[in-house]
């Protein structure tokens, strides 16, 4: 069920290329569709005459009236966004959501050919069952909220403090929790292993300043509005569910007085390890104790895990105390049927996108079912239909032309790190062995998960949602303890994304991006080059951000810095903040510097590596111009059309708040105006507004 929480720390610490917050599955591993065995059936086929377009860039939308040096984004990608207005059932519309239609198109044929296979096993089964019964809209709407009535009447039934945490310990072992984050993930010091960690969570609006900013109280009285909607939704008396749901308000602020910001936790990643003793833990909130939560899901005891955000779980246990129980009930009732509405009958789905899609974010209208239905699927068995999607949508050839490319980006990247001026030697050698340890993942894993031991059917659309996320929990969890299984990804294939980990080292590109305008097997080098190069080089950098800097070659989290050279990379790093705090995205609204940062520190450095490497692979060879056009300027074309991207003004001001990218506009012009090969390109002069010259340039890595 959709889980207002945080995910756990890869999905909060894992840095991705385009959105807010990694999309980790709850899968693993799998390898190529010729060596599939067991559960992934033969077969699956794809029309790709009936997929959406690519989106290819075309030197027909450049628009010759705004020129590259003053705005390269508008020069490049403002026809376009002009003509492309945002579809109703989006927030955003470019390059990412293009090919996310695709992908999205080509899981449905999937999908409906997994449903049609009658008495199925495996993969085919669990997606052909999450397929039919979440489009048995007839079904759905005539179980109502009934198959959330047991849950509610143990909630109804709750009389003391001590009951609530044990409904708690109860709802977290079915996979259902949702007050605070809990899970697997490597061990800060000894990344080798899994540990457990309990992290913040429990608010229903995207961060703590929403329950606070003066500016947010539109928004605010908005969320207990729906709150009390969804409440009588569930049963509550009306005059009952406002009141109710002031409550709620209330608890979650005060949740939101004792959590960390998005900025804090995107540019402080020491903040999710905190380890403790189980009895350290228990007598930090002796309320909630640790030890009956792990025994009560059937986690041996450790001993230690991270309580990330120990202030957080104090003040949860301080509300256990105090907060009346009634107060308790309307939170837990209320998140309940809120994170179940989109798998029930309309007026729950339709209350659920009103207040989350539409009055939060902008979207005008909902998608209809199959993509909603798809999106469930990804999120309960991502993997077990990527089994099926690299069958069709991501040939061998393709991963051999990426691995040529993430080999020459590695080289350049090399290049760079001996040649770094403001870097001293023994900084350097810690570097370059950390680049010698990077590990690159492409299009799909070396083995699929098992998903044996997941019963789903024809019977019950949200059965099959719970049935997943109880399945998921447990084979998560299983990892506690256990050596850090390295060929796990966090992604499905079918995803429109890339990402680090800095916990393995690795960079991670998905089947599914591996596409115009980021990768093409036909195209030249210097547009596969300003794409996906430059996605490569930036997953790359991810490893030196302010961040990921944090972290040895193996994962581990340690200082690996000179003095000098940190307060070296500290001037260089607030240089950047300070460029992009003077961006402003809409009227009165900047750009956050410092929550962008990692992610302007990657666009930066892997632009750089990107045309570096670029300019190895056509060495000595001539310029074919086309259409008039360098291949200079296309690089830096492509690179742009890219970040071609329009949002809806709810939804940019909720990224401005929560998303550590910086809104594509900026991107497209943040790190080329730092680079002279894109003014040498273009014939910038001094002056220029995407030149910076002088001590206004930024060069890091």
């Amino acid at each position: 069920m959709r889980d207002h929480t945080p995910k756990i720390l890869l999905l909060s610490i894992a840095v991705c290329l385009a959105l807010s917050a990694c999309n980790r599955t709850g899968e693993a591993p799998a390898s190529t569709p010729a060596a599939q065995v067991g559960s992934a059936p033969a077969g699956p086929t794809l029309d790709e005459s009936v997929l959406p377009p690519v989106n290819r860039f075309l030197a027909s939308d450049l628009d010759p009236a705004v020129p590259a040096c003053a705005d390269f984004a508008g020069h490049v990608n403002g026809k376009w966004l002009a003509a492309n207005a945002i579809p109703s059932d989006r927030t955003s519309w470019g390059a990412f959501e293009m090919l996310d239609e695709r992908s999205t198109a080509a899981q449905r044929q999937l999908a409906e050919q997994a449903a049609a296979q009658d008495g199925a096993e495996g993969v085919t089964r669990i997606v052909g069952d999450l397929w039919a019964t979440g489009m048995d809209h007839a079904k759905v709407e005539a179980l109502g909220i009934d198959p959330l009535k047991p849950r509610l009447a143990e909630i109804d039934a709750l009389a003391d403090s001590p009951a609530v945490a044990a409904y708690l310990r109860t709802s977290y072992a079915r996979g259902e929790g949702q007050l605070f984050g809990f899970g697997p993930e490597a061990d800060f010091d000894a990344p080798g292993s899994n540990i457990a960690y309990a992290t913040q969570g429990g608010l229903g609006l995207p961060d703590k300043g929403y329950y606070t900013d003066a500016d947010k109280q539109p928004q605010r009285e908005a969320y207990v509005a729906h709150i009390a909607r969804v409440l009588a939704l569930s049963g509550v008396a009306a005059g009952q569910a406002k009141a109710q749901a002031d409550a709620v308000m209330a608890f979650e602020t005060r949740l939101a007085a004792a959590s960390k910001s998005s900025e804090e936790l995107s540019r402080d990643v020491k903040l999710y390890y905190n380890p403790v003793s189980l009895a350290e833990a228990d007598a930090l909130t002796p309320n909630f104790p640790w030890t009956a939560f792990f025994a009560s899901q059937e986690v041996a005891a450790p001993a230690m895990f991270s309580l990330a955000m120990p202030g957080f779980h104090q003040e949860v246990d301080a509300m256990l105390a105090d907060i009346p129980v009634a107060d308790w009930q309307a939170y837990l009732r209320f998140h309940a049927v809120d994170s179940a509405s989109p798998f029930l009958s309309d007026a729950f789905v339709q209350e659920n996108f009103n207040f989350y899609n539409k009055t939060l974010r902008g979207q005008a209208e909902l998608q209809e079912r199959g993509k909603r239905v798809l999106d469930t699927i990804e999120r309960q068995s991502g993997e077990a239909l990527g089994q099926l999607y690299v069958q069709v949508a991501f040939t061998p050839e393709s991963k051999a032309r990426m691995e040529t490319l993430v080999k020459n980006l590695s080289e350049a990247l090399k290049v760079r790190l001996e040649n770094l001026a403001w870097m001293g030697d023994e900084t350097k050698a810690k570097a370059m062995e950390k680049w010698a340890s990077f590990t690159p993942k492409i299009g799909y894993p070396d083995k699929w998960r098992d998903w044996s031991g997941l019963e789903t059917d024809r019977d019950s659309y949200i059965d099959n949602v719970m049935a997943a996320n109880a399945f998921n929990y447990r084979w998560s969890l299983s990892k506690i303890g256990k050596p850090v299984d390295r060929s796990e990804w966090g992604m499905s294939p079918q995803t429109v994304n890339a990402y680090y980990n800095p916990l393995q080292n690795e960079i991670v590109f998905p089947a599914a991006i591996l596409q115009p305008p980021f990768f093409d097997p036909e195209a030249t080098d210097e547009m596969n080059y300003g794409g996906i190069g430059a996605v490569i080089g930036h997953e790359m950098i991810h490893g030196y951000d302010d961040q990921g800097s944090r972290f040895g070659p193996t994962g581990k989290f340690e200082n690996w810095w000179t003095p000098q050279d940190t307060s070296g990379f500290s001037a260089l790093t607030n240089r950047l903040i300070a460029q992009f705090d003077e961006y402003e995205a809409a009227p009165g609204k900047q750009v956050n510097g410092t929550l962008t940062l990692g992610e302007n520190i990657a666009d930066l450095g892997g632009l750089a590596v990107a045309y570096d490497a670029m300019k190895r692979a056509t060495g000595g060879t001539p310029d074919p111009e086309t259409d008039g056009l360098t291949r200079d300027q296309r690089f830096f074309m492509n690179w742009a059309t890219v970040w071609r991207r329009n949002f809806t003004p709810q939804e940019l001001d909720v990224r401005l708040k929560t998303d550590s990218h910086a809104p594509a506009n900026f991107r497209a012009i943040g790190a080329p105006s730092n680079l002279g090969a894109f003014s040498a390109a273009f014939s910038c002069k001094p002056g220029d507004a995407m030149v910076r010259d002088g001590d206004r340039q930024i060069v890091i890595w």
